[in-house]
């Protein structure tokens, strides 16, 4: 029987697959499995898994004929697994020696339907240990119960896939698919449903995934149209918030977080090419006006000045029509 699932998607990333793979083979396992699944890459990435498949004990290759994403290429991931428990991991970035051992370890010892892990942020040759913003460590309790306050960083502020590991029930419910076709933060909308529909989960103290910032393919580094997909993707977060038995409680988080991120597209607008900086501002505007607009209101006024205003001014943007929506 496998006990883990690694899934790893892989898009143009040649030059960082190397370390990566060096990384899994660190981890293996005999009753592991790594799925790595080729996003159509088209430089030396396809030829690099190729050799991983000959070389490293337990890898599972999947390729996609076009590129789809990183949203669809974890489902193609996660179809293909039979572990009993599955994590995640990006194509550029890396594990710790016996991370995966830990995982299984901690997920064994709760019996929680997921754990969340720290991580470290990797940003040229500084390191920052980043920690789940949970207090309790070790200690089972319920997902939603970690989605409040309002005001706070709280653990759907924390939506890394990789940093942490989920139970084959969760696969089996549908509750760590992805929404196919998300370009970015294909991880909010992942994130909030963990949280609102999983029965227990915990924070634990292992430090063994290296998250890599800065990588020019990021799509965090490219100011293009796909950056807006944030939108659809919150969008997604509201309506099924909306739909929840205690929404009253949990919209205004949703709605917190959500013009907080659209404040920092705001803030970081010279990045985008032109077109696609006015389709931001539509967009944005637009989204504005579909939040619960009482709760917006209250948003607003108890936000920082700069983000204040930016909202502000926003809201008063001219409807742009049909173009202005996700």
């Amino acid at each position: 029987m496998v006990k883990l699932s690694v899934i790893v998607p892989f898009y143009n990333v040649q030059t960082y697959a190397p370390d990566t793979l060096r990384s899994l083979r660190a981890n293996a396992r005999e009753d592991f499995e790594f799925i790595l699944v080729d996003d159509a890459s088209t430089d030396g990435t396809a030829d690099i898994l190729r050799r991983a498949r000959d070389e490293i004990p337990g890898v599972v290759l999947r390729r996609h004929e076009q590129n789809r994403g990183l949203a669809t290429a974890r489902n193609t991931g996660l179809d293909a697994s039979s572990g009993q428990y599955v994590t995640f991991l990006d194509g550029d970035d890396w594990l710790a020696p016996g991370h995966c051992a830990g995982l299984v370890a901690a997920m064994d010892r709760l019996g929680c339907d997921f754990v969340r892990t720290d991580h470290v942020q990797c940003n040229a040759k500084s390191r920052t240990v980043r920690r789940v913003p949970h207090g309790l460590r070790d200690v089972p309790m319920r997902p939603r119960d970690a989605i409040l306050p309002v005001g706070r960083t709280t653990s759907v502020d924390y939506p890394y896939a990789w940093a942490g590991a989920y139970h084959r029930r969760l696969v089996e419910r549908g509750l760590i698919h992805f929404t196919d076709g998300l370009r970015t933060a294909e991880d909010r909308p992942w994130i909030w449903r963990l949280h609102r529909e999983a029965e227990s989960f915990a924070a634990v103290g292992l430090l063994g995934v290296f998250y890599r910032r800065g990588v020019s393919s990021s799509l965090t580094q490219i100011g293009d149209l796909r950056q807006l997909d944030f939108i659809r993707a919150f969008d997604q977060v509201l309506e099924e918030t909306a739909q929840d038995p205690e929404a009253d409680a949990l919209l205004p988080k949703a709605v917190r977080t959500y013009c907080a991120l659209i404040s920092h597209h705001l803030a970081t607008i010279s990045k985008f090419e032109p077109t696609v900086a006015r389709s931001l501002l539509d967009m944005s505007a637009a989204a504005l006006r579909r939040m619960p607009q009482d709760i917006l209101k209250e948003t607003i006024d108890s936000m920082g000045i700069d983000r204040s205003i930016r909202l502000r001014r926003l809201r008063r943007r001219p409807f742009a029509g049909a173009g202005a929506t996700a």
